[in-house]
């Protein structure tokens, strides 16, 4: 490519050198990485070294990325404020105009991103489509609906006809935001477009690993017509970057561990700030007796395996009736062992790689524990080098005990574990095990039934006869997780209004509140007491 293209119109054929993009250029790079913000003034010493991640498909470097210390991140805050105060008086509707115009640039582009995402995480292109898909619905709903949302509403005053009362919202002000690299543009982008559309400034810390695909995302917001120092992004290792980001920041949106999520809660109550978190999961499916046993193993097989099993809401516990567990679980081999794992940047593979050595290692830790203790194998439970250095096969485990790692624990890998039970009542006393709660699924032909089960699951969302997407994909309704598995919730009225204040401005009219003049408390009291036995008989309020 000439150094004359303008660098965001790439071309759209993918040629891939090793598992790198050959689109991609060094000069592309340096264009994206210009949005990490760096203080010039700062002093502190930075690392020697900017952040390169390595390419899951083949462990070669992806790009630097260079690294921020505190004093970037106080100051991209206090840019990103100076930048607010005016985006909260731009009216609404212009806001929505630029994330709409945001959402056009994206399906127009989505070729390099979707390159982008596969490069950074390793993911089958067909996830990394469902990334587009979710981020061009968000960008829609918000920017149609944000003006219904964050409306003001007139509520009954002290005085009716004399206390005129209306309750706003107005914006919290800069909202940090710390997104993982499993989802780096559903995650990366999907909490930014409503919180910028509330009128706030942000600050995003990308994730080591996939840090490009966020400053790709900035640059496209750029051109659609956002303020250059609205949103501004840093980078650098969590521990230092997402401490102090916490620290600058008026309200927090995290996703990730609920170890590291607790940190931020208590790190975020010391500021007396609020922070929105949606943590692990440890999600159970349940096929009662009349499901059509095809269509569960099918939408098991999904719900189990997309993205690898690097998802929160996955599922990786399945519970069956025994009258229908055998069918089901043979059923569901078949169906797992035609999943194609593969590294190519097309539609050709189903299941793609996991993203880290860590991650494997942890994934393969679970199952080696799991068979150590007893549990059988049906399918899978060994990693793939032939096919690249973190491939993993996809994995069905049965005669899983409480001792074993893989019971309890979050694997976070594509790996589900079978169980039998016998009654309905048993099924929900094994789904409500544990202390998470984000997502769980039931598969059956008498929906009424499965919806009755639904409500007595400790769940944020319950799926019936899909795995985790209905709910997930319904994004006017609200989504997050219960238990250790987070506090508030995205999409939704929730979703944008959870970046606001509420504000009540009261007007009073013709008369003070309190005794008229010439009038003495005492008379005054015994007035009011009468006029409020008489409203309690009328049931006013």
């Amino acid at each position: 490519m000439s150094t004359e293209q303008d660098p965001m119109h790439a071309p759209s054929p993918t040629v891939v050198t090793d598992s790198r993009p050959l689109w991609v250029t060094d000069e592309l790079i340096r264009h994206w990485c210009a949005w990490v913000h760096r203080d010039e003034t700062c002093r502190e010493p930075r690392a020697a070294e900017p952040l390169t991640a390595l390419a899951p498909f083949d462990l070669s470097p992806v790009a630097p990325v260079p690294s921020c210390v505190p004093q970037d991140v106080e100051s991209a805050a206090a840019a990103s404020a100076a930048a607010q105060r005016q985006w909260a008086r731009t009216p609404v509707a212009r806001r929505a105009e630029i994330v709409l115009a945001f959402h056009d640039l994206l399906l127009d582009r989505q070729h390099q991103v979707l390159d982008l995402i596969q490069w950074e995480t390793g993911k089958a292109r067909y996830h990394a489509w469902q990334e587009v898909a979710q981020v061009a619905t968000l960008a829609r709903h918000y920017a149609r609906r944000a003006g219904r949302y964050l409306a003001g509403r007139r509520v009954r005053g002290m005085v009716p006809g004399l206390t005129r009362v209306k309750q706003l919202r107005v914006p919290r002000g800069v909202i940090g935001v710390v997104s993982p690299w499993n989802y780096p543009l559903y995650l990366g982008v999907g909490d930014v477009l409503p919180a910028l559309l509330a009128g706030n400034g942000v600050v995003s810390k990308a994730d080591p690993q996939a840090a490009l695909t966020l400053l790709w995302t900035r640059a496209l917001l750029h051109e659609a017509g956002l303020p250059a120092g609205l949103w501004r992004i840093v980078a650098g290792d969590g521990a230092v970057v997402g401490t102090a980001l916490v620290d600058a920041v008026d309200f927090v949106c995290f996703t990730g561990s609920t170890a590291t999520g607790r940190t931020v809660a208590e790190r975020a109550a010391r500021r007396l700030i609020g922070a929105s978190l949606e943590l692990g999961g440890k999600n159970p499916l349940i096929v009662r007796e009349d499901a059509d046993v095809a269509a569960a193993a099918a939408g098991t097989a999904v719900a189990v395996f997309a993205n690898t099993g690097q998802m929160c809401i996955h599922v990786e516990r399945v519970y069956a009736h025994e009258k229908v567990y055998d069918a089901f679980r043979d059923e569901l081999v078949r169906v797992t062992e035609s999943l194609r794992l593969g590294r190519s940047y097309d539609y050709a593979s189903d299941l793609g790689s996991l993203v880290s050595a860590a991650q494997l290692a942890a994934v393969e830790a679970h199952v080696d524990d799991a068979v150590a203790k007893g549990a059988k194998v049906l399918t899978g439970g060994r990693a793939r080098p032939d096919i690249g250095p973190l491939f993993y096969e996809p994995t069905v485990l049965e005669d899983v005990t409480p001792e074993m790692d893989v019971c309890a624990l979050e694997t976070f890998g594509p790996v589900v574990s079978l169980y039998r039970y016998t009654t309905d009542d048993e099924a929900l006393s094994l789904a409500n095990r544990g202390a998470y709660g984000l997502s769980a699924s039931i598969w059956s032909k008498n929906t009424r039934e499965a919806a009755r089960m639904a409500g007595l699951i400790r769940s944020g969302s319950v799926n019936i006869n899909d795995g985790a997407a209905a709910a997930a994909g319904s994004i006017e309704a609200e989504m997050g997780g219960m238990g250790d598995s987070g506090l508030g919730r995205r999409h939704g009225a929730e979703g944008i209004r959870k970046y606001t204040e509420t504000q009540t401005v009261a007007v009073q009219r013709l008369i003070p509140l309190g005794p008229p003049a010439g009038q003495s408390a005492q008379s005054f009291v015994r007035r009011t007491n009468g006029q409020l036995a008489l409203l309690r008989r009328l049931r006013v309020r």
